[in-house]
């Protein structure tokens, strides 16, 4: 079963919260909503997240010093972050944004129909993402298990070839063994 892919929403006013949910209502992403920095991090330790919708200016931790710390830390450090502000007067702080490591920064009043698209594309990069990884996991076992039949052939014709008595038969156990994935 896949799980479904989550954003996180980080803005001190709930109104701002309650407008970001409503702009992803329908995508295919569950909305986790805080309320601070602090929270933010505290969520990242207990999910995992596609993208992450981070309010550049709050009180206490700031959207830039929560983004730092998300960076800093190895589980978290390369998931999305799109800042949003209501301050677009200041193009520094664009850059400081992109400085702590935010894909990008948008500015209120921004296209809804914006935000959506660039929410969908990490969801989709998340879920692919996910699929390789679950690919990758598939092959490592098969791989796995195409050692344990190559070492189990190799040591039944050793076997075979040595015509000691019963070999035939030490060699027919040893691969009917590993087919069946309990060598040994």
């Amino acid at each position: 079963m896949t799980q479904m892919a989550k954003a996180l929403l980080v803005d001190d006013r709930r109104e701002n919260l309650m407008a970001l949910e409503a702009i992803l209502q329908g995508l295919p992403v569950q909305s986790v909503a805080v309320e601070s920095g602090e929270a933010a991090l505290k969520q990242l330790l207990v999910d995992d997240f596609a993208v992450i919708l981070l309010d550049a200016q709050m009180p206490d931790m700031d959207g830039f010093e929560t983004a730092s710390h998300i960076k800093r830390r190895e589980r978290t450090r390369h998931v999305p972050i799109i800042f949003l502000t209501a301050a677009d007067r200041d193009a520094q702080l664009a850059l400081r944004g992109y400085a702590v490591g935010a894909v990008d920064y948008l500015t209120k009043p921004f296209d809804p129909w914006v935000l959506r698209a660039k929410v969908s594309v990490f969801v989709e990069l998340w879920v692919k993402t996910r699929q390789l990884a679950a690919q990758s996991d598939l092959v490592r076992e098969r791989d796995a298990q195409w050692r344990v039949l190559t070492d189990a052939v190799d040591e039944a014709t050793t076997l075979l070839r040595a015509d000691e008595p019963d070999a035939g038969e030490r060699a027919a156990d040893l691969l009917e063994q590993a087919r069946w994935g309990n060598p040994g």
